[in-house]
C-alpha cells in the first residue's frame, strides 16, 4: 500500500486526520488508503472453557461498514473541496496491529491523536501511541479540536 494511509474510526479526531491526509495526498500526488478496523467481537470468558459463541448483535457486516466509511470520506472530501485517489479498506482485528502491518509499505501513516475511547483527558490514545512507537514509516498524529478550559 504505497502512498498515505489514514486510520479512521468516525471520531472528530479521525475526521481531522482524514482531512489533513487528503490535503497532503493531493499536494504530493499520492494515493490515499482510508483504513477502518473493527475490533473483533467480545466473547464471554466462558467461551474459553465451554465454547460459548459470540452473540448475533456482535456481528460485523463489512459492506455496511464500507458504506459508512465511504460516506464519511465523501463528506470530508466535500468539505475540503478536492480529493486524491482514495481506497477504502475495512478490516477486523486490533486497530494498532493492522495499521502497523500496513505501515510496512506506506510512505506515511496518519492518525488522530485520540479515537472514541473513554479517557478524554489523555493527549494520545492507545492506537496513536502504539503506531508512533512501532510504525515502519513516518507517522503524523493530528490533534483533535481544542477544548475550552
Amino acid at each position: 500500500m504505497a502512498g498515505i494511509i489514514v486510520g479512521v474510526d468516525g471520531s472528530d479526531h479521525s475526521r481531522r486526520a482524514l482531512g489533513w491526509a487528503m490535503r497532503e495526498a493531493v499536494e504530493h500526488h499520492l494515493p490515499l488508503t482510508v483504513m477502518s478496523i473493527h475490533p473483533p467481537p467480545a466473547r464471554p470468558a466462558t467461551s474459553i472453557y465451554w465454547g460459548v459463541h459470540s452473540y448475533p448483535e456482535n456481528s460485523f457486516d463489512p459492506e455496511l461498514a464500507r458504506a459508512a466509511v465511504q460516506e464519511f470520506v465523501d463528506k470530508v472530501a466535500g468539505e475540503i473541496g478536492e480529493a486524491p485517489e482514495i481506497t477504502v479498506s475495512i478490516g477486523t482485528g486490533d486497530a494498532a496491529e493492522e495499521l502497523l502491518k500496513a505501515s510496512q509499505d506506506a510512505d506515511m501513516l496518519v492518525v488522530g491523536s485520540r479515537g472514541g475511547g473513554g479517557f478524554a483527558r489523555l493527549l494520545m490514545g492507545s492506537v496513536s501511541s502504539q503506531v508512533v512507537h512501532h510504525a515502519s514509516c513516518p507517522v503524523v498524529v493530528i490533534p483533535g479540536p481544542r477544548q475550552a478550559s
